[in-house]
Formats: structure tokens, C-alpha cells, sequence
């Protein structure tokens, strides 16, 4: 301990977290526990929800039947819900410990601040569910006495938040995540299609195309050997409806390129209110979609994408990075490295708009299907 506190006093950021490890009572300690995330999503609702399932199994609290919220991207409500409903003696949802930037940057500096003062000054936090590359940033970069979890970024060595999938950097910090998870989506679209021409819609910026992880997407397409046709504009706008209205001229430019599918990525433009405006160029040009956000843009209209049931895997996952480091686990020594099971998502009736008969194999692999555009 002596030579972990001369460490400190030089400001060697893992003593911080190796002290308060050391220092934790065992056996029937509570573990008290914050969320934060950049804004709502409907990723993090059914991550959230996977966790909350896999802390019930592995018998981390009582009751993990959080329900997700209608119409709503919202996870507070399923925060509020963990904390009056979860019970058990091993975790404890702060009723006060929810955090959202609402998707405004200066409002993510606030919440940036709130945390660490809080986990610095107040110490009333044990462990922290970052949600998302601006939560996911915000927390990496500091040196923080209690663990910290990262889910749900889309590539979280390509966003800074760790330097290699092999080591998170840092010891109190791990952010699981899937190799080449958006590569294998475009191999299985093309499996199914097997077009020449794959059109996407992306913002041309760094924080763009990492969030989309174009470097997968461009890897699958040159393993192929397919052209991919590009429309690029501003889409990460506060304004939805005019990020909307730029994806509609999109679908419309790639229509016109002779794009043979398209890769639905993930976009401020694909909201559930304007999703059959933005699709419509598309379908009546008879092309087929695959959402890389998943099965809520299928809900909507998107042809394919992953069943919701592989969002939930992640959060089953980071249920037993959480049970391990309850049990003393360091998290960088645990392994980030998870891999969802192939199941797909299918709006039968987008099938039908553009003439498009799902052979068995196809139906096969489906999990879940849609008979409207809601």
C-alpha cells in the first residue's frame, strides 16, 4: 500500500483505481452505481435492458424485467425502474445517478463535471455504466478511482477510448466490443443480394465516419469486390427533420447513382416519423435496405438489420464484466472481446413494396418479423 500511495503522489493514474480496490470491504459489500450517456437511443434501451436481464441471472439483483419504453428513446425511465424494482444486496441503482447530455455539447461538459465531482468530492459511487462514445470518452480520459464500463460504441479504439482491443489502457476501464460486427453485416447483406453497387449515407467528418465504422464497411466492400456509392452531408444536427429531409436527397442521389442495396448507417435523419418518406426513393426504385442500427429502423421500414436479441447479448455480456469485478476482478484485465449470435431482423412488408420473395434460408435465420411500417 505504501508504494501504491508514493505512485499516487507522483499522479500515476492507476494506483487511484488499485487503492480504492484495495481498501473495498469483500463479501457483502454494496455496490453503488451511476449511468451516464451522450443522449437518448434506442441502442442503450435494449443494452440496458440485456444488462439488467444478466445481472438477474447471474443473481446480482432480483428482478431485471425492466420493460422498454414505448415510443421513446428515454432510458431514464428504465433507470428509475432498476432502482425502486431491481433489489438484491449486491448493487444499488442511485435514484440520483442517471446522467444525460440530451445530445448538447455544452450541456455534456456539465455532465462531464457532475461525474467526476462526484465520484472525486461526494464518493458516493462504486461503479459507473458509461453509454456511448461521448460517455465513453469523457470517463476514459480521466483517472477514476472505481470501475468504469463502456457499452455501446461503435468501434471503441477507432473513438480513442481505448488504445487496442488487447488493453484498455487503463485499470479501472473496460469497454467491451465486437471485431468487425458492421464488416459482417455487409458480408451477410451481400450473401443475401449479392450486389455490385452498395450505396451509404454518411457524414464526411471524423466523429462521422467513426461512428458509423466506415473502415469495416470499406473492408467488406473491397473483400468483395464491390463499389460502394457515397452521398455525404451534414446529418448530426439538432434540427431532425432537416437532417431528414438530407437523407431523403440521398436515398434520391444514390437511386440515381445505380446503387443495387443500400446500408442503412446510422443517421439523425432515419427517425421513426420520416422513416417511410426518407425509404420511399428506395423502395420504388425496388432496392433493398439493411439497417446497421438494427431492428427498431426494421420496425419502421428498413428491409433487414440484426434481431434485437443481439443488442441484448452485449448487455448480457457486460452483466458478467460486472459480476467479475464484484468478485475483485481488475477490469483491464478482463477480456473486451464478445461476439453476438446471427439472427436477423425482416419487414415483410418493405419485402413485399419491392417485389422481393425471402427464400427459406433467409427465413431461416429470422428471428423476428415485422408485417408493417409503423
Amino acid at each position: 500500500m505504501l508504494a501504491c500511495l508514493l505512485l499516487l503522489s507522483l499522479l500515476l493514474p492507476d494506483c487511484a483505481f488499485a487503492a480504492s480496490a484495495r481498501n473495498a470491504p469483500a463479501g457483502d459489500r454494496v455496490w453503488r452505481v451511476i449511468y451516464v450517456e451522450g443522449g437518448p437511443f434506442s441502442d442503450y434501451q435494449r443494452i440496458f435492458q440485456g444488462l439488467a436481464l444478466g445481472l438477474e441471472e447471474r443473481g446480482l439483483i432480483e428482478n431485471g424485467h425492466v420493460p422498454l419504453p414505448k415510443d421513446s428513446e428515454e432510458a431514464r425511465g428504465m433507470w428509475e425502474w432498476l432502482h425502486q424494482h431491481a433489489g438484491g444486496k449486491h448493487l444499488v441503482f442511485l435514484a440520483d445517478g442517471f446522467y444525460s447530455a440530451g445530445w448538447d455539447s455544452r450541456q455534456r461538459e456539465k455532465v462531464r463535471q457532475d461525474v467526476l465531482r462526484r465520484i472525486r468530492e461526494k464518493k458516493d459511487v462504486d461503479m459507473v455504466l458509461a453509454f456511448g462514445t461521448w460517455a465513453g470518452q469523457d470517463l476514459a480520459a480521466q483517472d477514476l478511482p472505481v470501475p468504469v464500463i463502456v457499452s455501446s460504441v461503435t468501434d471503441a479504439v477507432d473513438a480513442g477510448i481505448i488504445p487496442s482491443v488487447e488493453d484498455s489502457g487503463r485499470d479501472n476501464l473496460v469497454a467491451p466490443i465486437e471485431p468487425d460486427r458492421f464488416k459482417r453485416q455487409v458480408l451477410l447483406f451481400h450473401d443475401i443480394f449479392a450486389f455490385k453497387k452498395l450505396g451509404i449515407a454518411y457524414e464526411d467528418t471524423p466523429a462521422g465516419r467513426g461512428s458509423i465504422a466506415l473502415n469495416e464497411i470499406e473492408d467488406a466492400a473491397r473483400e468483395l469486390g464491390v463499389t460502394l456509392l457515397r452521398c455525404t452531408d451534414t446529418f448530426d444536427i439538432q434540427d431532425a427533420d432537416l437532417a431528414s429531409e438530407r437523407l431523403l436527397a440521398c436515398h434520391k442521389k444514390l437511386v440515381e447513382q445505380g446503387a443495387e442495396a443500400v446500408y442503412l448507417t446510422y443517421n439523425v435523419g432515419l427517425q421513426a416519423a420520416a422513416m417511410r418518406k426518407v425509404l420511399q426513393p428506395l423502395a420504388d426504385a425496388h432496392i433493398p435496405t439493411f439497417s446497421q442500427l438494427g431492428a427498431p429502423d426494421v420496425v419502421h421500414g428498413a428491409l433487414l438489420s440484426v434481431a434485437q436479441s443481439n443488442t441484448a447479448e452485449e448487455g448480457r455480456f457486460s452483466a458478467g464484466l460486472v459480476e467479475a469485478i464484484l468478485k475483485g476482478a481488475r477490469p483491464r484485465d478482463l477480456s473486451p472481446v464478445f461476439e453476438s449470435p446471427v439472427s436477423m431482423a425482416l419487414n415483410l412488408f418493405m419485402a413485399t413494396l419491392i417485389g422481393w420473395n425471402p427464400p427459406l434460408e433467409v427465413l431461416a435465420a429470422v428471428d423476428e418479423f415485422y408485417q408493417e411500417m409503423k
